[in-house]
């Protein structure tokens, strides 16, 4: 798994399973689930660049709609609702975008 060292696998599996129903999903309680909120630096730059599929550096809104997948290989797409409330919560600039101090920003 990408995240091998720096989360639980089962932190992991709680937080998906906590927001499998369409919906449910809220950013700020999956990031404190699965134990990013406050994490080193290093390690919320690393998460980015796994959830940065296209190594664009940015995450776009097409890759933020597999956001959970990320996590977990079975997990549901993020609704359309979700996404852009989780683009809204990062795109701090605006360009439809998050780059990597916007994703770091989110996770303090």
């Amino acid at each position: 798994m990408a995240f091998v060292g720096m989360l639980s696998d089962e932190a992991i599996k709680a937080a998906v399973r906590a927001c499998q129903a369409p919906g449910t999903f809220d950013y700020k309680a999956f990031f404190a689930q699965v134990g990013l909120t406050g994490s080193p630096e290093d390690n919320r730059i690393n998460v980015f660049t796994v959830l940065d599929q296209d190594r664009s550096g940015y995450i776009e809104e097409e890759e933020l709609k597999l956001f959970l997948q990320n996590f977990s290989p079975g997990a549901r797409e993020l609704t359309a609702a979700e996404t852009k409330t989780l683009m809204a919560a990062g795109d701090k600039d605006g360009d439809g975008k998050i780059g990597v101090e916007e994703f770091c920003d989110l996770l303090k």
